[in-house]
C-alpha cells in the first residue's frame, strides 16, 4: 500500500504509474465508493450525489496516465483510495493508497488563536453554563453579533441583534446550553478579533478575546486591529495619540506588562526593564517616543496572542482644581502562522540567473484598501493602494529599474523582470493600515550559476599565469642545457681556454631557433 501524508487545504496526487493507458478502464474508489473513472479520452467524476457533495470540483484526472489529484483536501477525505485497472485483455490490477490529512483547525498555545480554512466552520467555546449566567454576548470589531440570556428569553444572532451589520447573515449558531458561538462557512471578512462578554448573576462581567485566523492568510484583518504574520516579520501597533498630551502609555501582552512611556519621557521601559515583565521579547520591542506606538521586531511563534494598549490621561473636573485619571483601552491581536524555516527560506530568499524574472509574493490574499509599499535597500520603489499604484517616483529608482517592475493589483506582489546583478540586495514590503503596520523582508541574489561564471574566469586566469610560468621554466632549462653542451664541446676542442673565456661563454644569450618556440606556444594559448 502506498502512503501519502498532507496538510489540510493542500493538494495530493495519487500516481497510477501508468505511462500509456491506451483503452484500459481505470476506476478510482474512496472507501470502496466509486469516485472517478476514465477510458481513453472519456472520463467521469462523481456520478452520484454523495460523491458530488463531498468532492465538489476538487477531483482532477490526468488523461495521459489516469493519475488522480484531490485539491484543497479536508480531514474527512483521509482514508483508503483504490485504483482498479481493467485491461482489454481481461486482466485486472488493483492498487491501494492510504491518505493521511493533518487538520489545520486548531487552537494556538495562547488558547485564543483559532486556525481554520476558508469555507470551514469554527466554534468559539465559552466553557460556562448559560443557566448560571445573566447573559452572554458576542462582538466582532466592536459590533454585537449574538446574545443569549440565562433564562433563554432573549436569543439573537447577527441581524436579529440591535446595531448588527449583517456580516454573518445565516452563518451564526448559538449553543443554548453553553452560549458557545459557531461561525459556519468562514470567509476572508471573518478574520480578526471576536470578543466574548459573560455577565454573571452578581453583575460581574468577564471578557475573553478570540483571534480567528485562516491558514495561509497574511496581512491585516478586516477588523483593522489584527495582524496575520509569519515568523521574522515585524509589526507596529499604533496608538493614534501624541505622547506629550498623555500622562503615559502602557502595553500588555496576555495581561503581562511589557512596555511603558510617560508623557514627559522621564520614564521609558520595554520588556525586562519593566517591573513584573519577563524575557519573552528581549531586545525586540521598540517604543516610538512621539506616539508610544509599539513595534515587535523579528516576530516569533510565541508572540501570537492579545496585546492591550492603556492610554492614561488626566482631565480637570469642572469648577475644581482636581484632575481625574482616565484610562482608555484598545485591543490588538497578532496571529503567527507556523511556517517551517525551509518554507520561509523559499518564500523570502530568492535566487535567479541574470535576465530572469523574480516575484516577491506578499502572501496577502485580500489587500482591501491598505497601503502597501516596496523598498529596495531602504529606498521606496513601488506602492499600491486599492487600484492605484506608483512605480519608481524618483529618477534614481527609474534609472535602475526602468520598465522592469510589475505590481499585482490583487495581492500587491512585486515582480522584477530581466534581473541584473545590481538588483541583488534586501527588499522590504510594508503593509500599512490605520492601526497596524507589518514589515516583511526578502533577499534577492544571483544564483550560483551566475557566480560560477566569475569563478570560472578566475580559474582560467590562474591557469594562464601557471602555464606562462611553466613555459618560461621550460625555456630557461632548454637554454641552460644548450649552453652546457656548447661549453663541453669547447672544452674538448681547446683545453687551454682561460676561465674568463668560459664565463663569457656561459653568459652569452642563446640565439638558437629553439628560443622562439615558447613565444609561439604562448601566443597560441592566449588566442
Amino acid at each position: 500500500m502506498r502512503r501519502k501524508s498532507v496538510m489540510e487545504g493542500e493538494s495530493v496526487t495519487l500516481n497510477s504509474h501508468v505511462t500509456n493507458k491506451q483503452k484500459d478502464l481505470m476506476m478510482w474508489y474512496f472507501n470502496d465508493t466509486l469516485i472517478a473513472e476514465i477510458t481513453g479520452d472519456q472520463s467521469k467524476i462523481c456520478t452520484d450525489d454523495q460523491c458530488e457533495e463531498r468532492f465538489r470540483d476538487r477531483l482532477k484526472l490526468d488523461h495521459q496516465t489516469g493519475s488522480l489529484t484531490i485539491t484543497h483536501i479536508k480531514t474527512t477525505e483521509a482514508g483508503e483510495y483504490k485504483l482498479q485497472i481493467m485491461s482489454s485483455s481481461r486482466f485486472s490490477i488493483m492498487m491501494s493508497f492510504s491518505v493521511t490529512v493533518t487538520g489545520i483547525y486548531s487552537v494556538g498555545s495562547d488558547e485564543v488563536s483559532v486556525f481554520v480554512l476558508e469555507g470551514d466552520s469554527v466554534t468559539l467555546q465559552t466553557y460556562v453554563k448559560t443557566n448560571q449566567q445573566e447573559k452572554i454576548r458576542w462582538y466582532f470589531n466592536g459590533i454585537q453579533i449574538a446574545e443569549i440570556t440565562g433564562d433563554l428569553k432573549h436569543i439573537c444572532t447577527d441581524v436579529q441583534c440591535k446595531d448588527s451589520d449583517g456580516k454573518f447573515r445565516d452563518r451564526l449558531n448559538l449553543d443554548h446550553q453553553t452560549g458557545s458561538l459557531t461561525i459556519t462557512n468562514i470567509k476572508r471578512t471573518d478574520y480578526g478579533l471576536s470578543e466574548l462578554q459573560v455577565t454573571h448573576k452578581r453583575g460581574r462581567v468577564s471578557r475573553k478575546i478570540f483571534i480567528v485566523a485562516v491558514y495561509g492568510f497574511s496581512g491585516v484583518g478586516s477588523d483593522g486591529v489584527s495582524a496575520f504574520v509569519m515568523e521574522e516579520d515585524s509589526v507596529t501597533l499604533y496608538t493614534d495619540v501624541e505622547t506629550n498630551q498623555q500622562k503615559g502609555v502602557r502595553w500588555y501582552f496576555q495581561y503581562t506588562f511589557i512596555a511603558e512611556i510617560s508623557g514627559d519621557l522621564s520614564y521609558i521601559c520595554t520588556d525586562v526593564q519593566c517591573d513584573d515583565s519577563n524575557e519573552r521579547f528581549r531586545d525586540r520591542l521598540k517604543l516610538d517616543h512621539q506616539t508610544g506606538s509599539l513595534t515587535i521586531r523579528n516576530i516569533k511563534q510565541t508572540d501570537h496572542g492579545i496585546y492591550e494598549l492603556h492610554i492614561i490621561s488626566s482631565r480637570r473636573e469642572s469648577n475644581h482644581q482636581n484632575f481625574n485619571r482616565r484610562v482608555s483601552e484598545k485591543t490588538f491581536g497578532i496571529s503567527v502562522h507556523n511556517v517551517s524555516a525551509a518554507e520561509r527560506d523559499e518564500m523570502k530568499r530568492k535566487s535567479a540567473k541574470e535576465g530572469e524574472s523574480v516575484t516577491l509574493n506578499s502572501h496577502v490574499t485580500n489587500k482591501q484598501k491598505d497601503l502597501m509599499m516596496w523598498y529596495f535597500n531602504d529606498t521606496l520603489i513601488a506602492e499600491i493602494t486599492g487600484d492605484q499604484s506608483k512605480l519608481c517616483t524618483d529618477d534614481q529608482c527609474d534609472e535602475r529599474f526602468r520598465d522592469r517592475l510589475k505590481l499585482d493589483h490583487q495581492t500587491g506582489s512585486l515582480t522584477i523582470t530581466n534581473i541584473t546583478n545590481t538588483d541583488s540586495g534586501e527588499y522590504k514590503l510594508q503593509i500599512n493600515s490605520s492601526k497596524i503596520s507589518i514589515i516583511r523582508s526578502f533577499s534577492v541574489n544571483l544564483s550560483a550559476a551566475v557566480a560560477g561564471i566569475y569563478a570560472s574566469v578566475s580559474v582560467v586566469l590562474l591557469l594562464l599565469v601557471a602555464s606562462a610560468g611553466l613555459i618560461y621554466s621550460c625555456k630557461f632549462c632548454s637554454r641552460r642545457n644548450y649552453i652546457r653542451r656548447q661549453h663541453n664541446d669547447q672544452v674538448n676542442v681547446d683545453e687551454g681556454s682561460s676561465p674568463d673565456q668560459t664565463d663569457s661563454l656561459l653568459m652569452t644569450p642563446a640565439t638558437d631557433a629553439t628560443d622562439e618556440t615558447p613565444h609561439v606556444a604562448m601566443a597560441v594559448f592566449l588566442q
